[in-house]
């Protein structure tokens, strides 16, 4: 059995109970629980059986002898109809105090049953003859008593198998009204029956059928008494098939065996009243009506004992119990004071009632200062309203878990604080006051503070390093990669967290980053190294890698740094150095030379006078003299090359110069070929020596008329440029400045790629033997060199070829109506400008120009990956590419798929070649803007408003 007991670690810090806990109470025979719903055990089957055989054997050693006529003993009918009352009003009485507690509702009908039984038997006695008058109470008559008795044996039946409809292992279905009212009704009920009955076998018995006729059985007694007793049998067997069977089940099926018995021989098998059969059958009767009774007095008395057993061990738990909370007490209250957090009680209105010994180091303010105050002490002024709500909250039983705010030290500090607070309770469960728990966290704060500063400061590194920055796991996966990614290797990090970074390595340098990945677990210092990359695109990338191993995150941390740019500038110089190099050699070679020539030349004359009478000396004399001529000739080129031909720089007009040149090569280049002069009317003099410039043009023109054999336009043009930092930046023989520039294009057949940078080297030509000397060009370069210029080359293999020659603008000059234009405030915008250039330098300088123009720029290396961005961003307003690009589609087609895909999309193209001659190359329409390159930042940010304007 289980009662409820206080548990002691739910008593709060002031002392109160929270709550209960159960203690186990064993009785010596734990069968507590009501008969009505206790199972039956084998032994109740058993002892049940027992006393069925033993009832039958007798009932059967009865019958023979049941009409055997006895002495009439008319006291036993009373004190038998008494018993029999008595016994089943105290099992109705039982029952009811049962239904009282389970309130059942079977367990009604069937102590209802019992009640109906009592008086069902009272009645037959007063009305039965010679008992209490000759021919009975009531004005009975004849067939009184046996009418009664039939109700009363039929009616007790009826009760039973409607207990066995209605029951079930938990006692029935359950009443939902008062159970005082349930039973009052039904004894009311019970009476009334009873009366009715009684009424209408007295006052109406000549009305009823004769049962009983000259000591015999009528035909309608044999009926009645058939029903009656099939009723009984009825009874049995629905409690025998309605399962579980209950100790009251068991005994309830012995009683109906003896109520069986008893019809038997008082109203079947016997012959007359006082026979054997009689005095049997009533004995049987009583006999039924004490068998549940007794069951529930020997169940009333084991339940006394064990409720005596019970308060005994209760009373040793007690004292137990109290001894046991009186330590725990003490232990919690030790605990609650050795607490590292501050734990605060405080009542309803706000006033501590205990401060521990943490909450003294914890706010400064001893327990004598603290208790009986207002827990304001240690807030701020503006808290107030936080501490109403927390406690109006804790009066509504609401709890507060892991709340952080600032509370105040005694010194006025404020101190960073999370704090818990539940509902103290009453012995009787009403909230009295708040229990809160705080802890200290402004050392905690102070550190997450720092190290949040610190992740975000490296994770700023990380975001907007220029380096590729990549984290590995154990086995070479890609944990971390930062953004810097998209702009060296043109992959997103998505595209590489996860994978191996042998899918991303060239595999001639995998093996090679395999063993300085291994060499840094084994030594945990920084490796320093080289390995190449694929971009997206396809082409490699050397990255100089510094990376080192962390055992305690099993990580790798690498940062590469592209080498594009260093390998480029490199290249760059190389060539220069190649250049003054070779310049050295051939300068010297050509001075020497020189020295020889000048020999030849000054004695083939004194040789040619000698010989002057002889011809066929005179011919070897001439020819000696033509090929000394012809040395001449190639030294001055070897010369000029080596930037040590002598000038005679003065201030020209350089468009002068050029109409010029191009009247003396009309004649020269032949009618298949159009020459077309394109030049700026204010353009800036130049300090040039003219007779070289003019000698560097016809060179690049008969380059261009070797270019087309069959035919083609030759462009002249002319143009004021600036060469900004940035350009001046990706040629380091560069000098930013103004510069005149003199262009010199055609349609030909063009230069392969791997041949651009070898065309100035001398002697290097691509024509047939015996049609060049491979110094035209080898002599331009020179040229402009000597003269602190700059050359650039731009070709397309079956497109042509354009040469610009920058000359430095002469000094002392006003101001030029051009550079008034150019010299304009420079007006940038917030628009996106997709920028589509398949060189990695140029596409660098280009993004960096308009970022600074305020511009959002995407950026692609050629036209796959511009598609790919303008058909996922909407968002684009201009598209700027260059014309000439690798692939299977050039600037041109680039622009008209784009505007196919997106009809409000502009454009502006740019190219190294001049507008003139892409015009007339047929590669643009009319109308179309063009950027040539190189540009200034104003010339680049007044085509770009032009462009978005138009």
């Amino acid at each position: 059995m289980k009662v409820a007991a206080t548990r002691p670690e739910e008593i709060d810090v002031r002392g109160h109970y929270a709550g209960l806990r159960e203690i186990d109470v064993l009785a010596p025979n734990d069968r507590s629980t009501f008969l009505s719903t206790l199972a039956a055990t084998p032994s109740d089957r058993k002892a049940a059986l027992a006393i069925v055989g033993i009832s039958a054997i007798l009932f059967a050693l009865a019958v023979p002898f049941a009409g055997t006529p006895l002495v009439q003993v008319p006291a036993f009918v009373a004190s038998y109809q008494s018993a029999l009352a008595v016994s089943d009003i105290i099992t109705a009485v039982l029952l009811l105090s049962q239904f009282a507690v389970l309130r059942s509702r079977a367990l009604l009908l069937l102590s209802t049953g019992y009640l109906f039984t009592a008086t069902a038997a009272i009645t037959h006695a007063l009305t039965f003859p010679g008992l209490f008058a000759p021919a009975g109470l009531f004005g009975a008559g004849p067939q009184t008593t046996v009418w009664l008795y039939m109700i009363w044996h039929g009616g007790f039946p009826l009760f039973v198998l409607a207990y066995a409809s209605r029951k079930d292992n938990n006692g029935g279905n359950r009443i939902t009204g008062s159970t005082s009212r349930a039973v009052a009704l039904s004894v009311a009920g019970v009476f009334v029956a009873t009366a009715v009955f009684a009424w209408l076998m007295t006052a109406q018995h000549d009305l009823l059928p004769i049962l009983l006729k000259d000591g015999h059985y009528t035909n309608t007694m044999i009926g009645v008494v058939s029903f009656v007793w099939s009723l009984s049998f009825a009874a049995l067997f629905a409690l025998w098939f309605r399962k579980p069977h209950t100790v009251i089940d068991v005994w309830l099926m012995v009683t109906m065996c003896a109520w069986l018995f008893d019809i038997a021989l008082s109203a079947i098998v016997n012959v007359s009243r006082f026979d054997l059969g009689f005095y049997a059958g009533r004995l049987y009767g009583l006999t039924a009506s004490s068998f549940v009774l007794a069951v529930l007095l020997i169940e009333n008395v084991r339940l006394q004992a064990n409720t005596a057993g019970m308060v005994g061990a209760l009373q040793r738990q007690s004292s137990t119990e109290r001894n046991y909370y009186a330590e725990r007490e003490r232990l919690f209250s030790a605990v609650v004071e050795s607490s590292n957090d501050a734990i605060i009680t405080k009542s309803l209105d706000g006033t501590i009632t205990s401060w521990n010994h943490a909450a003294e180091r914890v706010f400064g303010y001893s327990a004598e200062e603290a208790v009986g105050r207002q827990v304001d002490i240690i807030m701020s002024e503006g808290q107030r309203e936080e501490v109403d709500e927390m406690l109006a909250r804790t009066r509504n039983g609401g709890v507060i878990d892991q709340h952080e705010t600032v509370r105040l030290h005694k010194n006025g500090q404020p101190i960073d604080v999370v704090l818990s607070q539940v509902p103290l309770r009453s012995r009787d469960g009403n909230i009295i006051g708040a229990s809160k728990v705080v802890r200290d966290i402004t050392e905690r704060k102070r550190a997450e503070s720092a190290l949040n500063r610190e992740i975000e400061e490296r994770q700023r590194i990380f975001e907007t390093s220029q380096d590729l920055i990549l984290v590995t796991d154990g086995f070479g996966n890609f944990v971390q990669v930062s953004p810097s990614v998209t702009a060296i290797l043109g992959l997103s990090p998505d595209d590489m967290v996860g994978h191996s970074a042998t899918e991303f390595i060239h595999p001639d340098d995998l093996e090679k980053t395999r063993s300085e990945m291994r060499a840094a677990r084994r030594g945990a210092v920084k490796r320093s190294f080289e390995a190449r990359y694929y971009h997206d695109d396809g082409h490699e990338v050397t990255l100089n890698w510094m990376g080192t191993w962390s055992e305690p995150v099993k990580r790798h941390f690498f940062i590469g740094r592209d080498l594009t740019e260093k390998q480029a500038a490199e290249a760059q110089l190389r060539q220069v150095q190649k250049m003054d190099s070779i310049g050295q050699l051939t300068g010297g070679v050509a001075h020497d030379f020189n020295n020889v020539l000048t020999v030849i030349t000054g004695t083939i004359g004194i040789l040619a006078d000698a010989v002057a009478d002889r011809p066929e000396l005179a011919a070897i004399t001439k020819l000696i003299d033509d090929a000394a001529e012809r040395g001449a000739q190639l030294t001055k080129h070897l010369l000029a090359f080596a930037r040590k031909q002598p000038l005679q720089p003065r201030e020209i007009d350089v468009n002068a110069l050029t109409l010029e040149a191009a009247k003396l090569l009309h004649p020269t280049l032949g009618e298949q070929i159009t020459i077309m002069p394109q030049l700026t009317e204010d353009a800036w003099p130049a300090l040039i020596d003219p007779g070289q410039l003019s000698t560097a043009i016809l060179n690049l023109a008969l380059n261009a008329r070797d270019a087309m054999p069959d035919g083609g336009t030759l462009v002249l043009e002319t143009r004021n440029i600036f060469l900004d930092d940035g350009y001046a930046s990706m040629n380091p023989d560069v000098v930013a400045g103004n510069y005149v520039m003199i262009a010199v294009s055609d349609t030909g057949t063009g230069i392969p790629p791997d041949l651009i940078e070898r065309v100035f080297d001398p002697f290097f030509t691509t024509k047939e033997v015996g049609k060049g000397t491979g110094l035209g060009l080898s002599m331009v370069f020179g040229f402009v060199k000597q003269s602190g210029g700059h050359i650039k080359i731009y070709s397309e293999e079956g497109h042509g070829t354009s040469v610009k020659i920058y000359l430095p603008r002469s000094t002392g000059v006003q101001e030029t109506e051009f550079e008034v234009l150019q010299n304009v405030p420079i007006t940038g915008g917030d628009e996106k400008i997709l920028i589509v250039e398949d060189d990695a330098l140029v596409r660098q300088y280009v993004v960096t120009q308009i970022k600074s123009l305020g511009y959002t720029t995407l950026e692609a290396a050629n036209a796959a990956e511009a598609l790919i961005i303008i058909d996922a961003d909407k968002g684009i307003d201009l598209l700027f590419t260059d014309i000439i690009m690798p692939g299977h589609m050039n600037g041109r087609q680039l622009a008209d798929e784009a505007v196919r895909r997106r009809p409000d999309l502009k454009t502006l193209f740019t190219s190294g070649y001049t507008e003139n001659a892409i015009v007339h190359h047929g590669r643009l329409d009319s109308g179309v803007l063009l950027l040539a390159k190189p540009y200034r930042k104003s010339e680049l940010a007044k085509m770009l408003r032009t462009a978005l304007a138009s």
